[in-house]
C-alpha cells in the first residue's frame, strides 16, 4: 500500500537514483582513457564520415590514441630541430626538418606538402668541390655524413 498520498512511486532522476540526491560527476572517455585527444569528437567525425553503417565504442578511442601518440612524436622531434636551430618557438620549418630526417615519418607522410617548409639543405655530390667531395664520398661509404662547408 502506498500511504505518501502521490498514488504512485517515488519519482527517480539520472540513472535510477531518487530525485534530490547527490548527482554523480561526469567523467568524459577520454580521460577514461587517460589521453588528451578528444574521444567523443573523435567517434562523431568517425559516424559523420560514414566510414561505416556502424562505429564500435573502442574504435574511436583508439584512433585518438593512436593520433595523440603521431602527434607527441612529431612535437617531441620538431622541438629538438627548434633546440638544434637555438629556438624557443616550433615553426613549421622545424615540422618539416623533424619529418624529413625521420625515416619511418618520411616514408608515412611522402606525399604531404608542409606549408612555409621549405626543403631540406642538400647538395648533390658532383656539384661540390674536389676535396669536399671525395671526403663526402668517403663518408657516404663509411656509412656516415660529413658536414659540408657554406652550407647552413
Amino acid at each position: 500500500m502506498d500511504v505518501s498520498g502521490a498514488g504512485g512511486k517515488a519519482k527517480k532522476g539520472a540513472a535510477g537514483r531518487k530525485a534530490g540526491g547527490p548527482t554523480k560527476k561526469s567523467v568524459s572517455r577520454s580521460s577514461r582513457a587517460g589521453l588528451q585527444f578528444p574521444v567523443s569528437r573523435v567517434g562523431r567525425y568517425l559516424k559523420k564520415g560514414r566510414y561505416a553503417q556502424r562505429v564500435g565504442t573502442g574504435a574511436p578511442v583508439y584512433l585518438a590514441a593512436v593520433l595523440e601518440y603521431l602527434a607527441a612524436e612529431v612535437l617531441e622531434l620538431a622541438g629538438n630541430a627548434a633546440r638544434d636551430n637555438k629556438k624557443t618557438r616550433i615553426i613549421p620549418r622545424h615540422v618539416l626538418l623533424a619529418i624529413r630526417n625521420d625515416e619511418e615519418l618520411g616514408k608515412l607522410l611522402a606525399g604531404v606538402t608542409i606549408a612555409h617548409g621549405g626543403v631540406l639543405p642538400n647538395i648533390h655530390t658532383v656539384l661540390l668541390p674536389k676535396k669536399v667531395a671525395e671526403k663526402a664520398a668517403i663518408g657516404a661509404q663509411e656509412g656516415r655524413q660529413v658536414p659540408q662547408e657554406g652550407v647552413e
